[in-house]
């Protein structure tokens, strides 16, 4: 039951979120169009390929971080490495099933345009039928959590 449960609540943030990023962002995926700084140099071309870093993405994806810290933080779970895994799992997992319901839910996109050719921040490092980030990050997470047990 307490699979079920980490995984429902993490399809209902990743879809809460993916809406929240929708009415920001809009049609104009990667922040292209908010005013936000940007850096794109050889670190971040290391870790997010043709994407520059934003400041945008920089600020949330560091508030979902601490977010999901919280029971830590408060104390009401006791730190150790096995749900430290956990918590980096959900981020893991929430970050690729977030990105992927962006496209999914957003009206300007949907299930048809999840492809390479409409999508230019995913398209350079597109491996089949997903962005390479999927398909690296979603065994790590699988992993992570299967450990966190």
């Amino acid at each position: 039951m307490s699979h079920l449960i980490f995984f429902v609540n993490l399809a209902l943030v990743a879809w809460l979120f993916a809406l929240v990023e929708i009415q920001i962002e809009g049609a104009h995926g990667w922040a292209i169009n908010l005013p936000t700084w940007r850096i794109q140099n050889r670190w971040t071309k290391i870790f997010l390929g043709a994407k520059p870093l934003t400041g945008y993405h920089l600020y949330v994806l560091l508030f979902v971080l601490f977010a999901a810290h919280f029971p830590f933080t408060f104390g009401l779970a006791a730190f150790s490495w096995h749900l430290e895994a956990r918590v980096v799992s959900f981020l893991i997992f929430f970050w690729v099933v977030e990105d992927f319901l962006w496209f999914v839910l957003n009206p300007a996109y949907g299930l048809r345009k999840f492809q390479a050719q409409h999508i230019w921040w995913h398209a350079p490092s597109w491996w089949w039928i997903m962005p390479r980030d999927y398909w690296i990050f979603t065994p790590i997470a699988g992993f992570l959590y299967w450990w966190s047990y």
